[in-house]
């Protein structure tokens, strides 16, 4: 009973499972599924297979082949282990690195990882604890792997877990790796083919001596030192949200100068159940609360976060009225590229050949500051990975600065291949002591940022549609939007539809169509208004979501009107969304 609505293609995976050489656990987690009324759950779990996203592999843990379990992280090991094997064959040892965050089940499916590495004759450097993301690229690099994967989930809520695949850059793999690794993994008609019988001989653990290497590169990006030294004693929250963070970060402060380093000692806590949040992403208000209870009784001159496996940073900071306020991915971005090029600048560092890479639905502004300082820039799909691979394109030719995206990420400096919240909030540290060196808030900072470079405001909304009526449904809007795209919003023309499933830009007015210069598609719409605004529309890679970022251009001539401005923007934003439906 129950069973018509579910395909026959899922009930065939489902029995697969229970006739496997899958452990018992396992098998009754399935059968569970099976002899339950509502199929919803055997149908999400088995309706397809976990695949390669902007993020890697990600999903809620569990038994199925769509869940991250033993088995799903198994094979796309074995799978990543097999193309190792034929992209590397003239190598007499390749190597990887491992590492592992804060989530339930990482350390298991860690050492799993591991474990096939070694299996396959694969030497598996593997961290002793848990690490942040950045750290594992750094290691990669370091010490010449051709491979690494971490486990994580990133700043997922606390069921899912994820694995993240990267090159021998210390990026994420792109093109055509990703497909290929797929392929790979596809090819394994058995778990049988997993090689799980690990190799101790060929597994190394890394601990101290590698933190100290990234600690130390990390501390050379500091773009003054004594600006540092003269305010050292700056009052900084700091929280983990539980995660790799409380491993690193502090030490990282310390380790550039700074003193006063205040903790949320509630979110001090390792634990992949997440205590204190419901969602453990700086990105969220709510995971932000704590930290600026603290601020506030310790009257911090900065507050900061990093997600559980650190590579995003949150920020917040007070307000003309003394208020503490969040700082959005695009504002952080962009005082961090801002901050960094100025001092470039000043030391005489810019030669002409240095660039920065931002991502087509972060801010604008990034752009502007680029260009007025002479340094190429680069728009990118979102994904790190897409930053990465522009850096690894330009190696040898041009020098890279910086990089980041509006959903928290940023990267100083090429010794990562991947966002960095360690040593971002190390830089952000920094600007936060330039500001009080030179009489002034970081808020005062950005209003001047935004006068010398014009105003924007952003936005990001989303709508969850989970599971396989959710993907479809998705699907369709993203169809609806490009049969049938808006001809206004708020009142201003759409003057420029980008199409990055196609790669083309359409000028509405002329109907001219001009190429994008990207490597490869996306499923992202973008519309350009006539007053520069941009409003792009994208379904996630990692989350069953799809996605609205508004950017809305307002002008802005003197600091007096900033509340006006403020205003202003929220209002054409509320209409934006309104025009959309949302």
């Amino acid at each position: 009973m129950g069973n018509l609505n579910v395909p026959e293609a899922v009930l065939q995976k489902a029995q697969a499972w229970l006739d496997g050489n899958y452990d018992e656990e396992t098998k009754a987690a399935v059968r569970a599924m099976l002899e339950n009324e509502d199929k919803s759950e055997l149908i999400d779990a088995f309706y397809k297979d976990l695949e390669f996203g902007t993020g890697g592999l990600r999903g809620i843990m569990g038994a199925g082949s769509n869940r991250m379990n033993k088995y799903t992280v198994g094979g796309a090991t074995q799978g990543l282990a097999n193309y190792l094997k034929k992209n590397f064959a003239d190598l007499d040892q390749i190597k990887v690195v491992v590492g592992y965050d804060c989530r339930n089940n990482s350390k298991e499916f860690a050492n799993i990882v591991a474990g096939i590495f070694s299996a396959n004759g694969i030497k598996a450097y593997i961290f002793d604890d848990l690490r942040p993301t950045p750290e594992i690229s750094f290691a990669i690099r370091n010490l010449g792997c051709q491979s690494g994967v971490i486990i994580t989930a990133s700043h997922n809520p606390k069921e899912y877990n994820g694995y993240k695949a990267y090159w021998d850059d210390g990026a994420q793999v792109t093109p055509p790796h990703d497909k290929n690794i797929i392929e790979e993994v596809k090819a394994i008609s058995s778990i049988d083919e997993i090689k799980f019988d690990r190799n101790p001989a060929l597994i190394e653990e890394l601990g101290e001596e590698m933190d100290k290497r990234y600690l130390d590169e990390v501390a050379k990006l500091l773009q003054d030192p004594d600006v540092v030294a003269r305010n050292n004693d700056l009052k900084i929250v700091y929280t983990p949200i539980h995660g790799t963070g409380v491993k690193m970060i502090p030490r990282a402060l310390k380790n550039i100068g700074f003193t006063n380093i205040i903790h949320v000692p509630e979110q001090d806590v390792v634990s992949g159940e997440f205590p204190t949040v419901v969602s453990p992403n700086p990105e969220e208000p709510a995971a932000m609360e704590m930290a600026l209870k603290k601020g506030r009784e310790v009257d911090a001159d900065i507050i900061m976060a990093s997600d559980p496996d650190a590579d995003r940073i949150g920020i917040a900071i007070k307000d003309a009225s003394g208020e503490y306020i969040l700082v959005n991915g695009n504002i952080t971005a962009l005082i961090l590229t801002w901050y960094i090029l100025k001092n470039w600048n000043e030391k005489g560092r810019l030669t002409g050949k240095e660039f920065i890479v931002k991502t087509v639905v972060t801010t604008e502004v990034m752009k502007d500051v680029a260009v007025k300082y002479g340094v190429e820039y680069y728009d990118v799909f979102t994904g790190f990975k897409w930053i990465a691979k522009v850096i690894r394109d330009n190696e040898g030719k041009k020098k890279y600065i910086c990089g980041g995206e509006e959903s928290y990420g940023f990267l100083p400096g090429d010794y990562v291949r991947d966002k960095d919240a360690v040593a971002s909030i190390s830089i952000a540290a920094e600007i936060a002591a330039w500001a009080k060196d030179n009489g002034k808030t970081l808020y005062e900072v950005i209003q001047d940022i935004y006068l010398e470079y014009g105003f924007s405001k952003e936005k990001m909304i989303y709508i969850v549609r989970k599971g396989k009526t959710g993907a479809e449904e998705i699907e369709q809007i993203m169809k609806d939007f490009r049969s049938n795209p808006p001809k206004e919003l708020a009142g201003h023309k759409v003057a420029v539809i980008k199409d990055y499933a196609v790669l083309e830009a359409r000028n509405t007015e002329t109907n001219e169509v001009t190429k994008i210069d990207l490597p490869v598609t996306s499923n992202v719409l973008q519309f350009i208004l006539d007053d520069g605004s941009k409003v792009s529309v994208r379904p996630s890679g990692t989350e069953p979501k799809i996605k609205f970022y508004m950017e809305v251009k307002v002008p802005f001539d003197k600091k007096e009107d900033w509340d006006k401005v403020n205003q202003l923007a929220d209002e054409k934003i509320e209409k934006i969304s309104k025009d959309l439906n949302l």
